[in-house]
């Protein structure tokens, strides 16, 4: 029972691994940049989505949508803003851009005064309720984490695969000189990618933030996503949220079964691993030309 237990608690939070992980792979297939700024993104909607709740007196249920548009409307202006005038420049320069991005988004969050250098507790509805299934004891937290998860891949299953705007990003991703020539608006979809990968990482802040709180360094738990994408295949999006599922279980049982220290090293152990034996990752060849 402990096993289940363990195993459980790693697929919950493998499930945040593999949320912010989707945006790393949004971003690569759409404009084949890396976006290291996807954590500190996910702790701004968790920013958001306390302020509209605390400060303004928003219902959960109307200020989990809100925070969700407010921070993909962010995604979208920071693309077009920040990040499209520098494509086209060396791979680094991208990443050091993001790396940069995420920087500044967690001062400003610190100036904030009496809320930025502070840990503030998300007022949700299922806090701190308990169930049981046998003598398997779950949080509320964690079956929401992992039912949210499974929502949102079916969401973006169904707009990849029978929206017009998922099969345009789908072409976009694979050659974006043809499918620009073939009348797709290619800078658009960029910015639109860059928005759902934003509104991605905001549910993750937004599931994530019951179980561990509010506060400005939540988004380093970005490094530990940037593994689960590698893990997965950086160009499939199922790998993302399996990558992610593997990082969780295997942080959570190493925790607990292994030497203390193990469990901050264990992620990047396995992603070790994974390029020495497959360097695309468990989907990046079955799966990218297809997802």
């Amino acid at each position: 029972m402990q096993f289940l237990q363990l195993l459980v608690s790693g697929i919950s939070q493998g499930c945040i691994y593999g949320l912010i992980a989707l945006g790393f792979v949004l971003i690569y297939k759409a404009t084949e940049a890396v976006s290291f700024a996807q954590g500190e993104l996910m702790m701004l909607g968790a920013f958001c989505g306390l302020a509209l709740m605390t400060v303004l007196g928003f219902p959960f249920w109307l200020a989990v949508p809100a925070t969700i548009v407010a921070i993909g409307l962010f995604g979208v202006v920071l693309e077009r803003l920040v990040i499209r005038p520098i494509l086209g420049q060396p791979v680094f320069s991208i990443v050091m851009l993001t790396i940069g991005v995420g920087y500044v988004l967690r001062g400003l969050v610190t100036m904030i005064p009496g809320i930025g250098t502070e840990t503030h507790a998300l007022p949700v509805p299922y806090k701190d309720m308990p169930l049981r299934v046998g003598e398997l004891v779950l949080s509320a937290e964690q079956v929401v984490v992992i039912g949210a998860t499974a929502v949102l891949c079916l969401l973006l299953f169904a707009l990849f695969r029978y929206s017009k705007l998922g099969v345009a990003m789908q072409a976009s991703s694979q050659n974006q000189l043809a499918a620009y020539y073939m009348g797709i608006p290619v800078q658009r979809l960029n910015g639109l990618a860059w928005g759902l990968a934003a509104a991605v990482a905001a549910v993750a802040g937004l599931l994530l933030a019951p179980i561990t709180f509010v506060h400005a360094n939540m988004g380093f738990i970005g490094l530990k996503a940037f593994p689960a994408a590698v893990v997965g295949g950086f160009s499939s999006l199922p790998g993302a949220i399996v990558g992610g599922l593997v990082i969780g279980m295997v942080e959570s049982l190493s925790g607990f079964y292994l030497p203390e220290g193990v469990k901050d090293v264990a992620p990047y152990l396995v992603v070790l691993i994974m390029l020495m034996v497959r360097p695309n990752g468990l989907f990046g060849e079955r799966l990218s030309k297809k997802v």
